[in-house]
């Protein structure tokens, strides 16, 4: 048989998703895959329920349906404080992780280097491979995973064409500072590079901490490029929709490649996320009642699992 390409045998299968298969062979309790164990808001599910039948269920949009576009720009301008175009600044992906990929595919050559902060969720340094470009790893330093600022301003002496920031990071949890991240703009601005964000944990920010919107920052908006999903705030890992938010001339670019990637992302799934899309801060403040109380007994059954696997271990 003829060799494989050589991009393969360079990073493994995905870990976390190995071990949610491990996971759920022995019904143990799963610490790798982040999805959340609660229900989707009931608006979601009913307009899922009438879109089985009224449809779309044919190709979307393929940059995603209007008036999910709508609503996303919407929140986003509201967040940054912006007007967000919504012909031509956004397009819907099928998961943040695409949304990723599609965001380094558009801006990168065979041969540029991408900045990762370390740890890092596994698919950054993938997706970095996978589009021919070198990552190059920032340490994030415990106890509070700060960084070194000089080794960034090294990685675009180096010629880094991004530097990749997830915030709120995974898997830390670290919330980066309005000043962290007006430190790293100054320096994309100064060589001319980009910010890819990964913001899919915005909404999970707690007091005393605030999430900053890096492309919310002063002249910051054309050097960044947002992916970001509703996976997570509304508790629809499965239904893959995810966007990317930038400047129109990326995404322009991006439209061709998630064009070829995917075609579109579920276009009766877009459609029934829209009511969801509208209530953002309504089911924002929700989800964050369940993270810290969780429904009643949910809590409490959690902690006495955890007790046993202690015991096991």
């Amino acid at each position: 048989m003829p060799k494989l390409s050589k991009r393969v045998t360079s990073f493994t299968d995905s870990v976390i998703r190995r071990m949610t298969r491990i996971s759920d062979e022995f019904d143990a309790i799963n610490l790798s895959q982040g999805f959340p164990d609660f229900d989707p808001p009931r608006e979601i599910l009913d307009a899922l329920a009438h879109v089985a039948y009224s449809g779309p269920h044919q190709y979307p949009i393929t940059f995603g349906a209007e008036n999910l576009r709508q609503a996303l720009a919407c929140k986003q301008g509201k967040a940054i404080g912006r007007t967000i175009d919504l012909e031509a600044e956004i397009v819907i992906t099928c998961g943040a992780t695409e949304a990723m990929m599609c965001a380094i595919m558009t801006i990168c050559n065979p041969g540029d280097k991408v900045m990762i902060f370390s740890p890092f969720y596994e698919n950054y340094g993938a997706d970095t491979i996978l589009t021919g470009a070198q990552p190059i790893y920032i340490p994030l330093v415990p106890p509070d995973f700060s960084f070194d600022l000089d080794l960034i301003e090294n990685g675009f002496i180096e010629g880094a064409k991004a530097i990749i920031v997830c915030n709120p990071s995974n898997p830390s949890g670290k919330v980066f500072t309005r000043e962290e991240l007006e430190s790293i703009g100054r320096l994309a601005l100064k060589y001319d590079a980009f910010v890819i964000t990964d913001e899919v944990y915005e909404h999970m920010v707690y007091a005393p901490y605030k999430h900053t919107y890096i492309s919310g920052l002063p002249g910051m908006y054309d050097n960044t490029i947002t992916c970001n999903s509703l996976s997570k705030t509304f508790s629809i890992t499965g239904w893959r929709l995810g966007y990317l938010i930038g400047p129109p001339e990326v995404i322009e670019g991006a439209k061709k490649v998630h064009d070829f990637l995917t075609v579109g992302a579920p276009a009766p799934l877009q459609e029934a996320a829209v009511p969801g899309s509208s209530f953002f801060n309504e089911e924002v403040n929700h989800l964050i009642r369940l993270h810290f109380a969780r429904e009643e007994g949910t809590l409490d059954e959690s902690l006495r699992r955890l007790a046993k696997l202690k015991e096991l271990l």
